[in-house]
């Protein structure tokens, strides 16, 4: 049987890969403020999130929609403090794409916008893992429009056969397919290193 192309470029999404969201903070804020029984889902939906993750809205834009959420006056300050606190490192996929950029281009591309790239990159080093990083507000556009995986292989010299794409979401996965790229749907830290492995991706 032939051998399929060899895998030189492995790129991870942010969001539920290298870090989980933890909203509770912030809605606990906007439920005090008199928001009622809050979700994240239900933020998202009543906030301009996409504007904000392509570099249409920025950050004071994107304060200035989550404080109209709420009746009572919410400092700025305080909305952006409980803005950012809502990551959890997820230190095994982090420690694994440190492993696989000593052997591998690894690249980072993420829907995300100014304030949380600039947070993840001076809590947790985001910048520095890899080779290069493509957040949605400088591409101006988001996943899974196949604009940014363009951007991506001119950005960074991607081969799509010889390139596989880490995201949660299917969809994005999807689209990445449809360029050519290989594919893994994160569900969790094993899963995703044995659909690496299975690509003869060296994990170790």
């Amino acid at each position: 049987m032939a051998k399929g192309p060899e895998i030189r470029s492995i790129v991870f999404d942010i969001g539920r890969v290298l870090i989980n969201l933890e909203p509770d903070p912030l809605i606990r804020l906007l439920s005090s403020y008199g928001a009622g029984q809050l979700s994240l889902p239900h933020v998202v939906s009543r906030i301009r999130l996409t504007e904000h993750e392509s570099g249409r809205l920025d950050g004071r834009g994107l304060l200035e929609d989550l404080a109209a959420l709420v009746p009572d006056p919410v400092a700025h300050d305080l909305l952006h403090a409980k803005w950012l606190d809502m990551f959890e490192l997820q230190t095994s996929m982090v420690d694994l794409a440190h492993r696989l950029a000593s052997r591998y281009r690894v690249y980072l591309m993420s829907n995300i916008g100014d304030l949380h790239w600039a947070h993840l990159s001076r809590e947790f080093g985001m910048h520095r893992i890899g080779h290069g990083a493509l957040p949605s507000y400088i591409a101006g556009v988001t996943k899974p429009d196949p604009a940014i995986y363009a951007q991506a292989e001119v950005r960074f010299g991607l081969v799509p056969s010889e390139t596989v794409f880490i995201d949660d979401h299917e969809a994005n996965i999807a689209a990445a397919r449809a360029r050519g790229w290989h594919g893994i749907v994160h569900r969790d830290f094993a899963s995703t290193r044995d659909s690496l492995e299975a690509l003869a991706v060296h994990t170790g």
